[in-house]
């Protein structure tokens, strides 16, 4: 155990803000690259002929590892310390999108795409945003996890329009140069300001009591403790119905409208670039949604909000077949502000509830659940783009999503505020 102080007198902003902004840059750099899946279909099929289904299971690898790589991430943070982790998961990207333009066969956009992109932004994502508020802050988690999630919106909404120009201009290979150079600037400012914990810098944690004592986890092998905790969660019913939800949450977000949704406007009519610039403002609006939700995950039950998020998400996949045309109509504009304000709305509800009902785990079962969030999205990945190979048409892929969240609704509801429960 450590003890630790926080000095009453020492004036300024607390450490922890300053860890949370480094934290929300690098989890921005790293969104980069998650934002061009969408961008690059139509551009390798015209190149390499491709399928969408061929290029879909690249997509599907990478948002498996994305999400199976979190569990273990954070028990690496655990074991070595956040900065490492971090440093290193920022140049598996860089080298994964970077590597990309020399391509020539189909398995080396698996490897490149799918697996090296896949680990390195599986080992950053919304777990270290788990990670940075357990052990920065005491007050405010809820709204600090709703701020660093929605750093990846900011890189969706920072680089989408940028990379949709460039892969119809200069092509797809500056688009992918561009998210390996923006991966590796964000890396000194990581090593230089990102500190594992607060006893590192003389202080605690952002609402923590002066004296407050602080235990660290065993320093055990890393994947032997998210195993561990998997194997202790699993015997949970709390965990299968978060586990559950999350996996229908990224099948409707990262797998399906994530991944399909410029193609089938593409479908339509619609420009390329016009398409991709409704992604971006879905990532305005995800900003100002996931924030309002990690503010509200502090004054309701966590729960309640992800059964409402569920419920209306649903309903709007329902509607979005209707609304594609070759131009931006009022009604598609609805949707894509509503939507955005709903996209990862469902992580900070869902980070309160695996720190109510886990305790010390958290973080690590959150991990695991995220892990599920991936596993969703890859099977919406791959359906959807084998949905659009045999039927011409995205329309079915929109519906059953839509089906699913309302059942994550109601799986929500149920959880209970015991392990057992």
């Amino acid at each position: 155990m450590i003890v630790s102080t926080n000095s009453p007198t020492r004036r300024g902003l607390h450490r922890a803000w300053y860890v949370a902004a480094v934290a929300f840059v690098a989890i921005l750099g790293s969104a980069g690259f998650r934002a061009t899946p969408g961008v690059l279909i139509t551009p390798l099929q015209e190149e390499f002929g491709w399928s969408a289904g061929t290029i879909s299971l690249a997509v599907s690898v990478n948002l498996v590892l994305y999400g199976l790589t979190a569990p273990f991430a954070a028990a690496l943070m655990d074991r070595f310390g956040m900065r490492r982790v971090v440093a290193v998961a920022l140049l598996l990207i860089a080298a994964g999108s970077g590597l990309t333009v020399f391509m020539s066969a189909s398995w080396q956009l698996l490897l490149c795409w799918g697996v090296l992109v896949g680990l390195g932004t599986g080992s950053m994502a919304l777990v270290f945003a788990a990670t940075v508020v357990d052990r920065w802050f005491v007050r405010h988690r809820g709204l600090v996890t709703g701020v660093l999630t929605a750093a990846g919106a900011t890189g969706q909404l920072v680089f989408l329009p940028v990379l949709a120009q460039l892969a119809q201009g200069p092509g797809w290979r500056f688009a992918s140069v561009t998210v390996a150079v923006a991966a590796l600037a964000v890396v000194p400012f990581v090593w230089w300001l990102l500190r594992d914990r607060p006893e590192d810098v003389g202080t605690t944690a952002l609402g923590a009591p002066s004296g407050a004592v602080r235990t660290e986890p065993a320093r055990t092998n890393a994947a032997l403790r998210a195993v561990t905790v998997l194997a202790s969660a699993a015997r949970t019913r709390p965990f299968w119905l978060l586990a559950g939800g999350f996996a229908i949450c990224g099948a409707s977000t990262n797998g399906l409208v994530g991944t399909h949704f410029i193609p089938a406007a593409h479908d339509h009519g619609m420009a390329e670039p016009v398409a991709a610039g409704l992604l971006a403002i879905i990532g305005i609006f995800d900003i100002a949604g996931t924030i309002a939700s990690g503010w509200l995950s502090d004054k309701i039950d966590p729960k309640v909000l992800l059964g409402v998020y569920y419920g209306l998400r649903g309903l709007s996949l329902m509607v979005l077949p209707s609304l594609f045309a070759a131009t931006t109509e009022p009604s598609m504009l609805i949707f894509i502000i509503f939507y955005g304000l709903d996209w990862v709305a469902t992580v900070p509800p869902t980070v309160a509830l695996c720190r109510r009902i886990y305790g010390a785990d958290g973080a690590v079962v959150f991990g695991w659940v995220f892990g599920s969030h991936q596993v969703g999205a890859a099977f919406a990945a791959v359906g959807a783009g084998l949905t659009r190979d045999h039927l011409g048409a995205y329309d079915l892929a929109w519906y059953a999503a839509g089906a699913l969240c309302l059942l994550a609704a109601g799986m929500s509801l149920a959880i209970g505020h015991a392990r057992g429960r």
